[in-house]
């Protein structure tokens, strides 16, 4: 028993592993293993009886934590997005215009991930979506079944990273920090995810052009009625707009001074990116709406569409991201915005009906349940863990390593890498992170960098084989049999597991790529951040002090009065009588 009391800690964790190995529920294994320790600790005097009285405190003080609310909102909005057919107009419009390259589908596909993350944040939602629409197109016209899938999986895990995401706003929970700054600090390691793997599908179309075929002419529907790609003037919309959008990044102190009135010297590099981007769709949405009124024919028909399709996602991207950035929102409001927005935009497609309210909703509410109870039984979990000096251990067993901070976030993430196999990412930010902040923080590892690392190693547990979430997503939409396909009447093979497996791994080498870029090069998370403003505490007090008043005698409060009245008057009365009497008569 003295042998147990001494060690309670890494006993309690080594009893967690068993029960979630034996296969229980995550959030009952986690509060179980809390509450049969609990009586443990106290019948062998480890645990004070008194700790206990504050479990319903910690679990009354979730249910008041507003930043969970934006959970469901986020959700929500995702599932209406994912329903109403936004993601299947994004993928067959930019499907089709970059159809005409090898590897365009694939390429689509990236870009549609990218934006379905920024506005659903659902991984499951968007790697559906993409296998029910993109898969058969990939697979009628010759594409490499590994590379096919590969890339679905892993444009769907963006919404891991890409805000907003549900993990950030877990990991911000966990960690006590900003949802608006771990946003920030995700935003530009989420896009270089994009950008890695666009490289990677670009040097497959030049080194192995047969594993990423072009569409064929017949496949191309995208077109003007004279038959013309009309991609000239999508060319010149665009790049009008993108210089627009530099032109306004570049003045954007002299903009911010002309709108506010007063002098700007210095805008925020977020607040300049959102700013900068709006006013290069607006151009847009103006020029397309103008050339649809009038009839003027300034644009074709593929670039009117291309636009029409491209505003609406990018609109809801900077209603949500934008007003966080800008600091207008917080998350929650940015959250319940979005989803208001998403149902506005399902009713201008005529898509919302009774029926998909009710499926996003009921989604919405299994999801966010499944969160919540996770997160009560690892407070539960916690508490004891606390009260039997668990995160002492932790800190001692980490904190003493071998390389200071560069060894501690090497053994990190080699952890978390090996327990995102059999954990997701929910269980991870609610077990293993609270676990590993205190350490960090101790270390002086900035809290935010430590997030978004940990956030972008997270995403690799839905990619790993064969316990990766989004390769049993993709499996259950691929086809698991031979198909007679309804357009050409080809028939098509199936995609079997181990090529869902096998198109996962390069994918996954990228993503750890990326966490050893973020450790290198730390600027990549901190350059989104607002930088930090040092004030001089001393100079503060001192005007502080200037500018109060002087100290009243509360023993007679009245005194400095009296002074004032009975203090000589410069006038005399002799000088000017009425005066005098008029002095007099006002006192």
């Amino acid at each position: 028993m003295e042998f147990i009391a001494n060690n309670m800690a890494p006993i309690m964790f080594a009893g967690l592993i068993c029960f979630l190995l034996l296969g229980f529920p995550v959030a009952f294994s986690l509060g179980a293993c809390g509450l049969f320790f609990a009586v443990v600790g106290i019948e062998l005097g480890v645990l004070p009886e008194a700790l206990m009285q504050a479990l319903p405190l910690r679990i009354y003080g979730i249910m008041q934590n507003e930043t969970l609310l934006a959970i469901p909102f986020f959700t929500l909005m995702g599932l209406i997005l994912e329903r109403s057919g936004m993601a299947e107009d994004l993928l067959d419009t930019v499907g089709q215009l970059f159809g005409p390259i090898r590897g365009g589908v694939a390429i689509a596909v990236i870009l549609v991930g990218a934006m379905l993350a920024a506005t659903t944040g659902v991984v499951a939602a968007s790697v559906i979506s993409m296998g029910l629409i993109s898969l058969p197109i990939m697979l009628r016209y010759g594409y490499d079944r590994r590379i096919a899938s590969g890339v679905i999986a892993a444009s769907g895990t963006l919404a891991q990273i890409i805000p907003p995401s549900l993990v950030l706003i877990i990991l911000a929970d966990q960690l006590g920090r900003s949802v608006g700054d771990l946003y920030k600090g995700a935003f530009l390691p989420g896009f270089m995810l994009v950008g890695f793997y666009m490289l990677m599908v670009f040097a497959i179309a030049i080194f192995k052009p047969a594993m990423v075929p072009a569409l064929p002419p017949e496949a191309r529907s995208l077109k003007e009625k004279d038959g013309s790609n009309g991609l000239t003037s999508l060319l010149v919309l665009t790049i009008l707009c993108v210089g627009v959008s530099v032109f306004a990044a570049n003045n954007m102190t002299t903009i911010h001074t002309w709108f506010t009135g007063e002098v700007v010297e210095k805008v925020a590099k977020d607040e300049t990116i959102v700013f900068a981007m709006c006013f290069g769709v607006a151009l847009a949405f103006v020029a397309a709406s103008i050339n649809r009124i009038t009839g003027m024919g300034l644009l074709s028909h593929v670039a009117e569409k291309v636009t029409f399709v491209l505003i609406p996602p990018l609109l809801l991207i900077f209603l949500v991201l934008g007003t966080i950035f800008l600091g207008i929102a917080t998350p929650t409001e940015g959250g319940a915005m979005g989803a208001l927005g998403a149902m506005i935009l399902a009713v201008s497609r005529k898509r919302l009906s009774y029926q998909l309210l009710r499926q996003a909703l009921v989604g919405t509410t299994k999801l966010s349940c499944f969160v919540l109870f996770i997160l009560i039984g690892a407070t539960v979990f916690g508490l004891t863990f606390q009260g039997v000096d668990g995160p002492l251990w932790v800190e001692h067993l980490l904190s003493d390593l071998p390389g200071g901070q560069l060894g501690f976030l090497i053994l990190v993430n080699i952890m978390v890498f090996f327990l995102a196999f059999f954990l997701d990412f929910f269980e991870l930010s609610f077990i293993v992170v609270p676990l590993l902040a205190p350490v960090a923080d101790k270390l002086g590892i900035d809290l935010i960098w430590f997030g978004v690392l940990l956030a972008v190693n997270m995403q690799t547990s839905f990619m790993h084989p064969p316990f990766g979430f989004a390769l049993f997503f993709l499996r259950s939409v691929a086809p698991d049999k031979e198909y007679t396909d309804k357009l050409t009447k080809k028939r098509i093979a199936p995609v079997t597991t181990n090529q869902i497996y096998m198109g996962a791994i390069p994918f996954l080498c990228i993503q750890l790529l990326m966490v050893g870029l973020i450790i290198a090069f730390p600027g990549i998370v901190s350059s989104g951040l607002d930088e930090k403003v040092d004030y001089d505490l001393d100079a503060i007090r001192e005007q502080m002090e200037a500018d109060m008043p002087a100290p009243v005698d509360f023993d007679n409060p009245f005194m400095e009065q009296q002074q004032q009245q009975n203090a000589p008057s410069t006038d005399t009365a002799d000088e000017d009588p009425m005066k005098a009497l008029q002095d007099s008569m006002a006192k």
